[in-house]
């Protein structure tokens, strides 16, 4: 058998013992002085055998069987006589017995890993009679170990991080290697840590198996990740020793050792000045090697002369620097800004102080450009106020605007139309005087807003908006009036002095000490003897009896003029009548009816006799309706009987038609076809006038019978088709007829054409073919010669 470097060491380690337990395996079945044992019986001896475990190396590579030991009994005298029998785990199957001698032998490579140690069972039996002569006895074959499993990481590869600029020897990750093979003998388990790649960065403890840092200031900046390779050796790291590797990625973690800096010391921005408050005016940023919350940084001006005109904040995102305008930019007033701005970090680290500054200065200076600006207004909103009572023309206040620009370009006014739709006001192109262009009256509006335009001469584009309020002050121009309208009724028993209604008035004026009123009755109403006016002082007035015996039948209804004056200056009236209706009332006083015409019905008729005569007149308006129309079926019907001959009938319906032009009153494509057939219908528009007449004889060739039987076919249908028109028309026919002489009845070709062919025919067929008897025909009355 050939063995490597490996397995001769091996070999040479475990000889002695193998030679050790190979003596011991021989002598574990002693030869007892006992007295023999026997089956039978009640007697019971010591047995002879006796043996407690086998050893054998694992991974066995040899063809030959491997011995393991020898089972001997002291009843074996050697003459063949015993026989002995193994079971248990792997008998027959691993292990194998040589029933005469005894010797037991393994027949397949075993594994220490897959299985330790195997438990089986022997017995010596008589050969002759298969009885045992010894007890069956138990005994253990245990797998010896050899190296023959690497160490492995079952973990690996790892991941792992630092911080950058970590002190050495600062503890990163542990990395771990197991090994299969048996840690209680021998040093196949033993396991020691060397580090074969990574270094000088990087060391790694050869028990432990932790890795630190073995290089100070390592720069995350400069680089930020290592590849580590980790060897795990066994057998203590000697010679002979199996090893195995894994791989370990170190990250420099980021710590804040870099300070912000800007990349310039100066920055310059050009803005127009016409750019809107909160308007972004540029970006500036300083420069950080740190990532993450190491590189937050805040911005601020911590001086120069735009220090409340512009602002600075910064961008979560980008951590840039975000200069804003707080206030609007004027040229003319300021042409340019200088700010010194301060860039620092959020979070400092103590320990990287000794590196400088965390923070650094840059000036950023703005300039502002001139833009042409339209007109600015002295004040944003004007406020004036007019009388109600002003005439047309009168002048209610001045609004002015400048040119902001250097230019300081005139200015023209102008009222915004869409704010002043019923053009109430005008406006001074050149001073800005707001006058009234019509009366005004505070009651429709009070309040009028508008808008002045305010435009540059020199550029008309540019047009600012200046706003004005006019309120409308009040005069005393409507008189009062009653609050609403009153539905006063008195009741026929009503007493002397029963308030009967109290009455209110509104006025539309609104005068600053509020309104008063005064009611009194009229001077024609002031003596009647029916009613009378109690003034209550407060805005309000009492209507009140004189007297009582009110009767429905002698006056239902009663007006009662009532004068009411205001307190302006001067001051208004106006008379209003109050209808006072006289009622039946219950004896609570609540009115039930208040018709006179109750009084009246039973003198004439009653609803139920009206109801009966409107009964009446229904009835002889049915029966007149059922006469006509039973005298309307009596007449002729319209439909005709088809088995008379209405191709004799002349149809007149004194309508000209449209002449030779009109196209769309008959189907031409009825007539390209003879064997067309319709239902005969009857028109039910019109009665038409039918004269009987004759029919004229024809002086034609047999050739033109099917052309004219087709003619008066169309002119039979025409006359009694409900959907032709009631008017005469010139159709025309696009059907030549079969055989025709003439051959075409075109005009166009007709007029050209040499035949000697009669057409005075035409005239026969009656006033229809009237224009072709004229245009074809060869008497003296022939339209063309």
């Amino acid at each position: 058998m050939k063995l490597g470097k490996v397995e001769f060491c091996h070999f040479l380690q475990i000889l002695p013992l193998f030679l050790c337990l190979s003596g011991m395996n021989q002598a574990e079945l002693t030869r007892s002085r006992s007295k023999p044992y026997f089956q039978s019986g009640r007697t019971r001896t010591k047995r002879s055998w006796v043996w407690n475990q086998f050893f054998v190396l694992e991974e066995y590579m040899g063809t030959d069987p491997l011995y393991v030991g020898k089972l001997h009994s002291d009843v074996d005298k050697g003459d063949g006589s015993i026989k002995y029998i193994l079971s248990g785990e792997g008998a027959s199957s691993i292990f194998i017995i040589d029933e005469n001698t005894g010797d037991i032998h393994a027949t397949k490579r075993l594994d220490r890993e897959e299985q330790a140690y195997y438990t089986l069972r022997a017995q010596a039996l008589d050969r002759l009679t298969n009885k045992p002569v010894e007890p069956e006895s138990e005994f253990v074959i245990k797998i010896q170990d050899i190296n023959d499993n690497e160490p492995k990481f079952l973990d690996g590869p790892y991941t792992a991080g630092v911080p950058e600029m970590s002190p050495v020897g600062t503890s990163v990750v542990q990395v771990t290697a197991t090994d299969a093979d048996d840690p209680t003998y021998g040093n196949s388990a033993r396991v020691v840590y060397s580090i074969l790649q990574g270094q000088p960065y990087f060391s790694v403890e050869p028990k432990t198996g932790v890795i630190k840092t073995a290089l100070p200031n390592m720069d995350r900046e400069a680089k930020d990740q290592y590849l580590l390779v980790i060897q795990a050796k066994d057998m203590v790291g000697q010679n002979g020793g199996l090893s195995g590797t894994t791989s370990v990625t170190v990250t420099l973690t980021d710590v804040n050792d870099n300070p912000p800096r800007f990349p310039r010391r100066s920055y310059q921005y050009n803005v127009p000045e016409s750019l809107p408050v909160a308007s972004v005016v540029a970006r500036i940023k300083a420069a950080d090697a740190d990532v993450g919350p190491n590189a937050e940084m805040e911005y601020k001006i911590v001086d120069g002369d735009g220090l409340g005109v512009f602002k600075i904040s910064v961008d979560k995102d980008t951590q840039e620097g975000i200069i804003t305008i707080q206030k609007e930019l004027d040229f003319e007033a300021k042409t340019s800004y200088t700010l010194r701005i301060e860039a620092a970090n959020m979070h400092v680290d103590p320990r990287f102080l000794s590196l400088g500054p965390f923070s650094d200065m840059t000036t950023v200076k703005i300039i502002v450009e001139d833009v042409d600006e339209p007109p600015v207004f002295t004040s944003h909103l004007y406020s004036m106020v007019v009388s109600e009572a002003a005439k047309v023309g009168t002048i209610i206040g001045t609004v002015a605007a400048h040119d902001p620009d250097a230019s300081n370009s005139p200015v023209r006014y102008s009222i915004d139309r869409n704010t002043d739709l019923e053009r109430y006001f005008n406006i001074d192109a050149n001073s800005g005087v707001i006058t009234t262009a019509k009366s005004l009256d505070r009651e429709t509006n009070a309040v009028h807003n508008i808008t002045v335009l305010a435009m540059e001469s020199q550029n008309p584009a540019q047009i600012g908006r200046g706003y004005v309020a006019i309120t409308i002050l009040d005069i005393n121009d409507n008189a009062p009036e009653f609050a609403m309208e009153y539905e006063t009724t008195v009741c026929e028993n009503a007493q002397p002095g029963q308030v009967i209604q109290k009455i209110s008035a509104i006025d539309k004026d609104d005068p600053p000490n509020g309104h008063q009123f005064f009611f009194s009755l009229t001077a024609e109403a002031a003596n009647n003897h029916n009613f009378t006016l109690q003034d209550n002082k407060d805005n309000t007035a009492t209507v009140l009896t004189k007297r009582n015996g009110f009767r429905r039948q002698e006056q239902s209804v009663f007006y009662l003029p009532i004068f009411i004056v205001d307190s302006g200056s001067p001051s208004l009236s106006s008379t209003n009548t109050l209808t006072i209706r006289v009622c039946d009332c219950d004896a609570d006083g609540i009115a039930q009816t208040c018709n006179a015409e109750a009084y009246i019905l039973p003198a004439g008729l009653s609803t139920g006799a009206l109801i009966a005569i409107l009964a009446c007149v229904l009835t002889l308006l049915v029966l007149v309706l059922l006469i006509v129309t039973m005298r309307r079926r009596k007449k002729e019907p319209l439909i005709f009987d088809e088995e008379r001959d209405i191709r004799e009938n002349i149809v007149r319906y004194d309508d000209e038609g449209g002449g030779e032009e009109d196209t769309e009153a008959f189907d031409m494509a009825a007539l390209r076809n003879l064997n067309i057939m319709r239902d005969t219908k009857t028109r039910r528009d019109v009665t038409p006038e039918i004269q009987f007449l004759s029919r004229p004889s024809f002086k034609s060739i047999p050739d033109n019978v099917i052309f004219r039987e087709f003619i008066w076919e169309r002119l039979k249908e025409a006359d009694v088709d409900p959907c032709a028109p009631p008017y005469d028309s010139l159709q025309t026919y696009a059907f030549e007829g079969n055989g025709s002489v003439a051959e075409s009845l075109s005009s166009l070709d007709s007029i050209s054409s040499n035949s000697d062919q009669n057409y005075d025919y035409l005239s026969d067929w009656g006033p229809r073919f009237k224009r072709l008897a004229d245009m074809y025909g060869t008497g003296p009355d022939c339209l063309y010669s």
